[in-house]
């Protein structure tokens, strides 16, 4: 393969890759340095690839082992870092007017539903342990199949089994306790909140209606409502999406809550 062959595929598997970085990293600065050092690192070694994967799943294996080293040593996030975060973005007396900034200048910054869903679903997905949070996102996500996970981990494919059938199970068990779209008793209403801030004069339950989550949110069948939490995950790059500033700014507010609760809670 050729540096020409190879920067051809790295471009087209930028986008996914980007994304998959900021929801395991939360850091936009640090999803950009994972890239650029994944290119330097996979150009740099074209020599050692043995066409035994795709090169898309080289890629991703090289970026995932960068983005584990640097996530190695700190704490996940508590299932419960919602609402950390929404009491600490109240508190801010800067928060809202730069949300409200960001709403007057950017083309992007239209607060939907279902782009909040997405980042509630990746905010949770860090409670999870690292390498079960990157097998679901890997599988479900970025549709890779269980024997390419297990070239990207590093381990066997019992254990990607293993990690996905953990990590569901956590993931639908967070969100039985806490949603308020699938469950009334559930502790979170920030999609509401949210959408009576950034759009006042919207029904909020005209809106929900249209998602096919929240049509759903009565199945009993709580494996379902996951499933469709992940398709509109999917749908959405969190890059360039309407909402994208918007969603951008929450992302990393609620690392910089999480670092500093992470050191307090070490003191």
């Amino acid at each position: 393969m050729t540096i020409e062959q190879f920067t051809t595929t790295f471009e087209l598997a930028r986008p996914q890759l980007k994304s998959y970085l900021l929801r395991i990293t939360a850091s936009v600065e640090d999803t950009e340095d994972i890239v650029q050092d994944t290119f330097i690192k996979a150009s740099t070694k074209l020599d050692t690839f043995r066409a035994e994967s795709t090169v898309k799943t080289w890629i991703f294996t090289i970026a995932s082992n960068i983005a584990k080293d640097n996530l190695r040593a700190k704490k996940r996030w508590p299932a419960n870092v919602t609402d950390i975060c929404r009491e600490k973005a109240l508190a801010n007396p800067n928060y809202f007017p730069e949300i409200a900034n960001i709403m007057q200048t950017s083309p992007h910054a239209v607060f939907e539903i279902k782009e909040h869903i997405t980042f509630c679903l990746t905010c949770i997905s860090k409670s999870l342990p690292l390498e079960q949070q990157i097998c679901i996102l890997l599988k479900e996500i970025y549709e890779f199949k269980i024997s390419e996970i297990a070239e990207i981990l590093q381990t066997t494919e019992a254990m990607v089994k293993y990690y996905l059938h953990t990590s569901r199970s956590k993931m639908v068990s967070i969100f039985e306790g806490r949603c308020a779209l699938i469950n009334k008793e559930g502790v979170c209403h920030q999609c509401s909140e949210l959408n009576g801030i950034f759009n006042p004069k919207q029904n909020f339950e005209e809106e929900k209606n249209k998602i096919e989550f929240a049509k759903k949110a009565n199945d009993p069948n709580r494996e379902h409502l996951l499933d469709l939490r992940f398709k509109i995950m999917k749908e959405i790059d969190p890059f360039n999406s309407k909402g994208s500033d918007l969603q951008l700014l929450h992302i990393q507010h609620n690392r910089i809550v999480m670092e500093n609760y992470s050191e307090k809670n070490n003191e």
